[in-house]
């Protein structure tokens, strides 16, 4: 016990001398997690820029360019041909084309069903998404309009036009999210993405001051007394970061929680403990600074792509999902949603944290990886 209280505040010591390392655990994250959230801050996508292209030049298009106008939403750009709307779009110039066909007022009049060609960029899901409902919304209105005043011109009464418009009337409530407001949605997953990574580089970091140039353990105590030592001294200083992302997103910002943040603070530590299990099978292969952030950050970059928060995981290719099983933030991102959301217990929490059973599997070969480990470096001690 006193030879790991002495590895522990040598870590301390080395951390504190450690501008990098000490920066990683300090000042960087909270700087990253304001910044994301200042991106997000406005809560709705605002004035997305849409192409118009008015074939018609009616007075029917102009009333429906009229009422994109007024969607806070959309701000409908002029075109005067397709071609140069769709390159455009290809340049990001704008998110969603409207095609306006010609005769669009004489087909509605004389009964006949007109096309709109309305196309979005999928590439942004979200913006895609929001602008393919808030298009069809505004001209749907727009048309239903038309329509009313048809019927009324044919003599239909007033309290039978809107029957006959829309026989079938539905209501859309939304049970989660009610305001649409990005920041709940896309800004908690995107922080716990972030902090996973931190969290590899920052393990990373403090393993890798045990290695000599050549790849060996430097002489000292046993590799496992100071991988102790460094889960004891980092694991607290990442759980004040992954506390802080909590209080900050539904205390201070008071976003709505449904269930208890203790039970994501539990669910936290269980995802560390699983990022350290993979930092340190990296570390006891690879045995390189370099080599180990770089392969640690392609491992854990696309975290947020995986989740399943803007992609549904059954719909990815089973590589994908496979590659979503490796990542800790794809487990730990279904017990926040359960509890966020659904205000999930103990019991559904504890059930989810079992999906960490395959992290079980790297110790044994850990064991047997550390093992070998100390035979090398021992043996290079030996001939030295």
């Amino acid at each position: 016990m006193t030879r790991l209280t002495s590895i522990i505040r040598r870590e301390l010591d080395a951390l504190w001398r450690s501008p990098w390392q000490l920066a990683l655990v300090s000042y960087i994250p909270l700087l990253c997690i304001l910044c994301l959230w200042w991106l997000f801050s406005a809560g709705l996508p605002r004035q997305l820029p849409v192409a118009v292209v008015d074939q018609d030049n009616s007075q029917l298009s102009r009333m429906l360019t009229r009422n994109l106008v007024a969607n806070p939403v959309i701000t409908p750009q002029s075109f005067t041909n397709l071609p140069s709307a769709v390159t455009a779009m290809k340049q990001a110039d704008v998110y969603a084309i409207i095609v306006l066909p010609y005769d669009l007022k004489r087909d509605l009049v004389t009964g006949r069903s007109p096309t709109i060609d309305i196309r979005y960029n999928s590439q942004f899901l979200l913006v895609g998404k929001l602008l393919s409902s808030q298009i069809q919304l505004t001209l749907g209105a727009g048309l239903l309009e038309v329509a009313g005043v048809k019927q009324l011109l044919q003599g239909v009464p007033k309290s039978q036009v809107a029957v006959n418009l829309s026989p079938v009337t539905s209501q859309t409530t939304a049970l989660f999210n009610r305001n649409n407001n990005y920041v709940g949605f896309l800004v908690p997953p995107v922080l716990v993405a972030l902090w996973q990574l931190l969290a590899m580089l920052t393990f990373a970091n403090g393993l890798s001051r045990e290695l000599t140039p050549e790849g060996l353990l430097i002489p000292g105590e046993g590799v496992w007394l100071r991988v102790i030592a460094k889960v004891a001294v980092y694991t607290p200083l990442l759980l004040l970061q992954g506390g802080f992302i909590l209080t900050f997103l539904y205390q201070y910002l008071a976003l709505p929680a449904a269930g208890s943040l203790a039970l994501l603070v539990l669910a936290q530590v269980v995802m560390l403990l699983a990022v350290w299990l993979l930092v340190l099978l990296v570390f006891f292969i690879m045995r390189d600074s370099a080599r180990m952030v770089s392969f640690g950050t392609a491992l854990f970059a696309p975290a947020f792509a995986f989740m399943g928060i803007t992609f549904p995981v059954h719909e990815m290719p089973m590589l994908a999902q496979w590659w979503r099983l490796i990542m800790p933030s794809s487990h730990y991102i279904d017990s926040h949603v359960s509890v966020i959301s659904y205000g999930s217990g103990w019991e559904t929490v504890a059930g989810q944290l079992t999906s960490y059973w395959g992290f079980l599997l790297i110790i044994p070969l850990l064991i047997l990886l550390a093992r070998r480990f100390e035979l090398a470096s021992t043996s290079n001690e030996e001939r030295s």
